[in-house]
């Protein structure tokens, strides 16, 4: 099996990465919420200075793909008259905050978000590994649990604050006006005491929180169903095949509404409170489209091995609900890095099946041609055992 390469950072606006079809420009809005002239002004710069191709990650970013060296300065420019660029690449490196998507005007979220973000921003000595992370999870019942964070600020069984070490039962107690300077302190023990890539895993080799992070219980960590579109108290959220679409998409959905973008490859639209009637979204929860999980694939990433996303769309009707399939371009799984009921691996010539896992764990099947996949799907998906060898 080809081993891909494991880059260790996420792109960003000020510093993108090379891709299959181009620079890959990462654009974090503030409080990861768009205005409606932001949406509409990344849609003309995606299609004017990127293949018009736009994707949403899973740290509720949005990606303006196929930018090319003679028009990446140039898009900066635009992202910078729009508001979205920060002053270095560094302290667009640590402003990486998730923050949930439904925060209410009067609950103080977007006000913590805010200084956090100007917080990391600003204190240049704070060296945190490229991919660590935070999340903002303040609502009544914490919905980003399973997004990947390093340093959680949500709410205790109790309502009130806490600020927590992912991978930790227990947090610290916080008031709006304590939470950042807390989490930045967290942040800092995790660098003086040795951690070097993610919390948890610093949490699981042996390290000891300060006591003043073991005071609290944090609310039962039961497991969170993947939202899903439909109304909310703060909006209609809607979806995207792949959490992908064409800058034409997004400029109409600029028109209705502003934008809050989730991590969930979905966007809600803020106040809306019925379905959009607009094509190339997703507004039924029972979509099967929402069952299936794709990267790029060939030939938009370069550590692709096979397309994946024309197969992940045969495959999907025939996705039973409740299950999810994961199709991933290589061993990364950089769509979805969590286990999945099947997971399908590309290989130079076939692809790998991999039950309650993923993209990383050991096929249990032989491999599977795209042309064995295609001729049963149904087979796939409710018995795989039964497929040919």
């Amino acid at each position: 099996m080809t081993t891909p390469l494991v880059k260790g950072w996420c792109p960003g606006a000020l510093r993108p990465m090379p891709s299959g079809d181009g620079l890959l420009v990462r654009v974090r809005p503030s409080i990861g919420r768009l205005t409606q002239a932001q949406a509409a002004g990344i849609a003309r710069l995606a299609e004017q200075y990127g293949n018009g191709q736009i994707d949403l990650s899973a740290r509720a970013n949005i990606q303006i793909r196929g930018v090319t060296d003679p028009t990446y300065a140039q898009l900066v420019m635009g992202l910078a008259t729009l508001g979205l660029i920060d002053a270095t690449p560094e302290a667009e490196a640590r402003r990486n905050i998730v923050v949930t998507p439904f925060w209410q005007s009067d609950d103080g979220t977007t006000k913590l978000t805010e200084r956090l973000g100007s917080a990391l921003r600003d204190d240049r000595t704070l060296a945190l590994p490229g991919k660590f992370g935070f999340a903002v999870d303040t609502g009544a019942t914490p919905v980003l649990r399973d997004v990947s964070a390093d340093i959680r600020i949500e709410r205790d069984a109790t309502g009130n604050l806490l600020c927590r070490a992912n991978g930790a039962a227990s947090g610290a107690r916080v008031t709006s006006d304590t939470a950042v300077d807390t989490a930045l302190s967290l942040a800092r023990w995790f660098i003086s005491s040795g951690g070097r890539k993610r919390m948890a895993v610093h949490l699981a080799d042996g390290a000891t929180l300060p006591s003043a992070f073991t005071a609290v219980k944090a609310a039962p960590m039961t497991h969170m169903s993947l939202p899903m579109p439909g109304q909310s108290a703060s909006g209609f959220m809607i979806g995207l095949a792949f959490g992908q679409m064409q800058a034409r998409t997004l400029s109409a959905l600029a028109d209705i509404a502003p934008l809050r973008v989730t991590p969930w490859r979905m966007l809600l639209l803020e106040g809306l409170i019925s379905a959009p009637n607009l094509a190339g979204v997703i507004t039924r929860a029972d979509d099967p489209l929402l069952r299936v999980i794709a990267c790029p694939g060939l030939p938009g990433c370069t550590q692709a091995l096979q397309p994946t996303r024309p197969l992940a769309r045969v495959l999907a009707p025939y996705a039973p609900v409740g299950r999810m399939l994961h199709v991933s371009g290589c061993a990364k799984g950089c769509a979805h890095p969590g286990p999945t009921p099947l997971t399908l691996v590309a290989q130079a010539h076939d692809f790998g099946l991999v039950r309650d896992g993923n993209a990383t764990s050991t096929p249990q099947h032989p491999p599977l041609t795209v042309e064995q996949l295609l001729a049963n799907p149904g087979t796939l998906m409710e018995n795989p055992n039964a497929l040919p060898v």
